[in-house]
């Protein structure tokens, strides 16, 4: 089908299972109802990208490449991009520097065993988003360790993450100041995507790509793409209606968490029709950034 936009985008999955997200893993229990999913899920994903001919990132958890190696064999046999989520669902304010650089070291090294290759792991992504100026150590650990991009900062603050006044654009961040530009900077910040309409800020992804209506955000999205590439970043569990819901999590965390599943793959093909999607890396690559 004919792309809309000619602005190139990045297609990002973040690859955990039902029970990794901050809402949720502190009240699982080894009692909790529902397997893992995530075999299931992802062939639905690889599926999809398959048929559309496009690459993406993989944001992958590395306790979900542990137990699930041939599904790093299937995202590396199609091309794909594979990046780091770290080794557990942990935030970053609940690590030390010397713990997150070994987290890192880790990651690469399981790579390489799984594949049976020394694969380029340049780009991370914060679980829950969790890089700010009080986690900001981050971002000399990624540059030591090789890594040539994040994509961790929101740039709208609430109550679970966020970097008030960061810019929404890709940009070198400054290792002292996050929301600020270092053109000398080390490290390049692929921002998640968001909308402003004057002095508000509105994240697209995720929850607001689940319950927005189509149209609305593809007028939304094509707006962002005169302007800069967005993110698109969804997890595998966010395409599964049968996806276990977990109780206790209180009302408002349980709307963001499982909001719109039902038909959420099917809004995300109707994206890959009407834009235009690479890795992350392709895109900072087009975008003279890389």
């Amino acid at each position: 089908m004919l792309q809309h936009s000619k602005t190139l985008n990045a297609l990002t999955v973040d690859l955990e299972d039902w029970y990794h997200p901050e809402f949720v893993r502190k009240h699982v229990t080894p009692g909790s109802p529902g397997k893992p999913q995530i075999a299931d899920s992802i062939a639905l994903i690889l599926n999809l990208f398959r048929r559309h001919g496009v690459r993406a990132t993989f944001f992958v958890l590395g306790e979900i490449a542990q137990s699930n190696p041939e599904i790093i064999q299937s995202i590396r046999d199609g091309n794909h991009e594979i990046a780091c989520h770290g080794m557990n669902h942990l935030p970053l304010r609940e690590l030390t520097p010397e713990k997150f650089g070994a987290d890192l070291r880790k990651f690469r090294s399981l790579m390489a065993d799984l594949l049976q290759e020394d694969i380029g792991i340049y780009g991370y992504r914060a679980p829950t988003f969790s890089l700010d100026n009080r986690t900001k150590y981050a971002l000399t650990c990624l540059a030591d360790n090789g890594f040539i991009y994040d994509s961790s900062v929101y740039p709208i603050k609430n109550y679970l993450y966020g970097v008030r006044g960061a810019p929404l654009s890709i940009y070198r961040p400054d290792f002292q100041d996050v929301s600020k530009q270092d053109s000398k900077g080390r490290m390049l910040e692929f921002p998640l995507t968001v909308f402003e309409v004057g002095r508000l800020r509105i994240p697209i992804t995720s929850f607001c790509s689940r319950v927005l209506p189509y149209v609305v955000l593809r007028s939304i999205l094509r707006r962002i793409n005169r302007a800069r590439p967005f993110v698109l970043y969804f997890h595998p569990w966010e395409i599964c209606p049968s996806t276990p819901r977990v109780r206790g999590i209180g009302c408002l965390n349980g709307l963001l968490t499982y909001a719109a599943l039902e038909g959420y793959l099917r809004k995300v093909e109707r994206l890959l029709e009407d834009f235009a999607f690479s890795s992350m890396m392709e895109v900072l690559h087009v975008h003279g950034c890389s």
